[in-house]
Parts: structure tokens; sequence; C-alpha cells
């Protein structure tokens, strides 16, 4: 399907004479001479791309005449992810839908871009995205709620895609070069359309599964407030622990010395972890991004492992830790714990400061481990929690 030279320019953002400019050079070269398809399109946008990371169009244009490059990929389906403008600006949107034009902007910001003026057009991209905003402006959610969800879809997508951009780099990019193959070989327009579609589908899974468990979780969440608040309590003499261990900078550091070095991290943290917990009954839950989830029947070993852990990382070069534990019933279902007790440990992690190891009342309560100390903190408010709960700092005697 084919578009204007008016249209191409209008959808590409370009004047007209950049196109005529494009066409000389022989960046441009439409199959239809009155109509422009969506790969030209994109030749166009990737044309404007590369000029302003100062590269010459004209060397662009040589490189092309001699066959040293290719834009014929562009034709492949899988590069019709790169959004044309749409006709609306954000002004615009905003004043058809009512979305604040801040949390609009706050949109391509999240997407990594610089942030947009009032007049700017939005991509068609992100027009997709405005109807999810709608919704949750008629439902009465929270503007703050709504720009941190946006933020961490966009920082969250743009690590999955910096890291797919990496793996396409290696595993298809580079050994095409090293093999000497041609430019039309090197991008493997074909490869890119049989993969594409087949990436989208597997990321969408993960991502359902993960939707699963957070809804699940929020389902109990739920269920175990009301079930408190009629009067429904735990029987157990002596509830287990729930600890967060979690490593200050971990991501940081692993993406700075590359991924040789955060593979052998990696595995450095998982041995002293899994170690340092099944030694005193307890085992790691889940992995998540910087830190450790654990569960321990008894809160005074969890205590101790917990101690040992924060040390034995620190003499393995790895950075500091910092860790939470808090006592109560838990709720357990397909390998993963739930409930208000997970929850405030995790909370009471992120209050902890690098090298410590912070743990609730009932843990102190629970926790008869010989050489283990606590010293008093007194009650704090955390993120999250309504009431302020009593921490103590725990070391070894």
């Amino acid at each position: 399907m084919t578009c204007s030279r008016e249209e191409a320019g209008e959808r590409a953002g370009v004047e007209s004479a950049y196109l005529d400019r494009l066409l000389d050079l022989g960046i441009l070269t439409p199959a239809d001479p009155v109509g422009f398809s969506g790969g030209d399109i994109r030749r166009v946008m990737l044309a404007k791309s590369l000029e302003e990371a100062a590269i010459p169009l004209d060397k662009v244009a040589e490189a092309l005449r001699k066959g040293t490059i290719s834009l014929g990929f562009l034709d492949a389906a899988a590069y019709e992810r790169f959004a044309a403008l749409a006709d609306e600006t954000f002004q615009q949107v905003s004043d058809r839908t009512g979305i604040p034009l801040d949390l609009l902007t706050t949109l391509r910001e999240s997407i990594g871009l610089a942030p947009p003026s009032p007049d700017d057009r939005m991509r068609q991209d992100e027009l997709l995205v405005v109807p999810f905003l709608e919704v949750q402006m008629a439902a009465g959610f929270r503007h703050t709620a709504t720009e941190h969800l946006l933020r961490v879809h966009g920082d969250s997508t743009r690590r999955m895609t910096e890291a797919e951009g990496a793996w396409w780099q290696s595993e298809v990019i580079e050994p095409a070069i090293a093999a000497g193959k041609g430019a039309d070989d090197i991008a493997d327009a074909e490869l890119a359309d049989r993969i594409s579609p087949l990436a989208q589908q597997a990321m969408l899974a993960v991502y359902h599964a993960q939707q699963a468990r957070a809804w699940t979780a929020n389902i109990i969440d739920g269920f175990e407030v009301m079930l408190a608040n009629a009067g429904i309590h735990s029987r157990l003499e002596r509830p287990p622990a729930i600890c967060f261990l979690d490593i200050t900078g971990y991501t940081r550091l692993t993406e700075e010395r590359g991924d040789e070095a955060a593979a052998e991290l990696a595995a450095t943290l998982s041995r002293l972890v899994q170690r340092g917990a099944v030694q005193h009954g307890g085992k790691p839950i889940k992995w998540l991004g910087d830190g450790v989830m654990f569960y321990f029947r008894d809160p005074g070993p969890g205590v101790r492992a917990a101690i040992e852990m924060v040390d034995g990382l620190a003499r393995a070069g790895l950075p500091p830790a910092h860790v939470g534990l808090h006592a109560g019933p838990v709720l357990y279902q397909q390998g993963d714990y739930f409930g208000q007790t997970v929850n405030l440990s995790a909370r009471i992690a992120d209050y902890a400061r690098p090298g410590e190891v912070l743990v609730s009342q009932a843990v102190a309560d629970a926790s008869k481990e010989t050489g283990i100390a606590f010293d008093d903190i007194g009650p704090v408010d955390l993120k999250g929690v309504a009431d302020t709960i009593h921490l103590l700092r725990a070391h070894l005697n």
C-alpha cells in the first residue's frame, strides 16, 4: 500500500525538500513513481536518524551505490514497528481525550526520547497507548500511579530491547560480517520476519504468566486482609520467616562489567545464597532482579543465615547487601509465597541500609539462636504500610 509524496513527508516528519534530496542522492528509490511504500517512509526516517548521528548522507549514498550497505531490509514486515508520525499533536490529543498533557508527554519520555513540546505530533505507536490511559482516567486512577506504571513499562521494555539488540548483533550481524556476506545477507530480513512474531509471542506469554502471578498475589492478599478483618487468624505457634536480600547497585555493576563478568557474579551470588540458606533450614524462592526472596521455617536460623550471607557477599567482593525479615503466616501457591508477611519483609529490606539486617519484633521474639543480638531501632514508617513497624538491627555477638 502506497501513499502520496505529501503524505510520505507528513508521516516521516520531513519537508518536501528533504525528500527531493534523498531522491537526488539515490537513497530513496520508490518502486512506484507516484507513490511511496511503508518501507520508503522508514528509509526516510532512518536517513534522518543517520544524519542526526553525524553520518553524512552523501557517504550513505556512496555506500549504497557500492553495495557496502543496503536499506532494502526496511521493506520486511518486521520493521513495520518503526512507527511513523500521527496526524494529531500532543496538545490536540490532550484536548480530545481529557488526558493531562504532562501525562502524554511522560509517555514519550518513558520510551527514552526527548520530552516533546505540546505542538509536536504524536507517533502512531504512542497513539495506541492513549486508550489505556483514557480508561484509567475515567476509572479515577491517580495520576501519579499511571505515570509510575508508564515509566516502569518504558524502563523494563528498554532493558529487554537492548538485550535483544545485543543478541541480534552477536548472533546474526557479527557472524555475517565475519563470513564476508553482502549487505542484504547481513540484514537477514527473512530471518527477522520469521523470528519477530515468535519473539513477540514469547514476550507476551512470559508477560501473561507474570500477570497471573501478580494478580494471584493481589487476590490472596485481599482475601487475607478480609479474613483478618473478620477475626479469622492464623493458629501457628511458630510462624515461618520470609527474608528479602537485595544487592545494592548489582544491576549497574553487571552492566558495567559486561556479560561474562555479570555471569560470574551471578554464579558467585547463587552459590553463596543457596549454601547460606540451606545450611540454616531455608530455601531460595525466587530471584528478583537485584536480590533474592527466602523462606525459613524457623526465624532464628533465618536471621543467622542473613547475617552470614551479608558477610559472605562482602568477602566475595560483591556489592553490599541489605536484608529484611518478618515472621508470620504465609500463603503458598504454585511454588511461591504470598501474603502480608511477604509484603512487609520486602518493605523492611527496602528500609535497610547497605550491610544491615533488619528484622521485625516478631522475628526477634521468635529467635532463640545464641550468639545473635538485636539493637532496637524503634517504630518506623515503611512505604506502603499503614501502621508503624517496630524494627531491630540483628548482628552477631
